[in-house]
């Protein structure tokens, strides 16, 4: 029974997809890992990509649904142009770390430390204090 390319795939070996030590890759993009890990992968990637758009769609929100800060003509774009940036560098940084970790798979090398959700925290924690500051701050009618 011939199954074509499935059936000439190289295997990897070892719990976590990776060769054993020693054993060069197949090609100059290595082996095809499990798919299960490959699905992980994508799974990862696309819930990072929802949260790059969360962050677009809350940030839009921000800036044309939220009332004005009295005093304040500037706390909405404060708090909704940064969510908007942060959306757009998690979709970029999002894909490249999918393919980072989509080539360390068919290398067998180890996945790479990722900073994404530290920077995501920070920046929300900041948004957060901002917000803050401009509900305590704002002048009231």
């Amino acid at each position: 029974m011939c199954f074509g390319p499935i059936r000439r795939r190289r295997r990897l070996g070892g719990v976590g997809g990776a060769r054993r030590s020693g054993e060069p890759p197949d090609t100059d993009e290595g082996a095809e890992p499990d798919p299960r890990f490959t699905f992980a992968n994508e799974r990862t990637f696309l819930a990072w990509s929802r949260t790059a758009l969360a962050l677009v769609a809350a940030g839009l929100a921000v800036t044309q649904l939220l009332p004005p800060f009295p005093g304040v003509s500037w706390g909405r774009r404060a708090i909704g142009v940064p969510l908007i940036v942060l959306g757009a560098a998690v979709a970029v940084i999002s894909y490249v770390e999918w393919s980072r970790d989509q080539r360390a798979l068919r290398t067998g090398r180890p996945l790479h430390h990722t900073h994404l959700p530290l920077i995501l925290s920070l920046v929300i924690a900041a948004e957060c204090l901002l917000a803050a500051a401009l509900v305590i701050f704002a002048k009231g009618v």
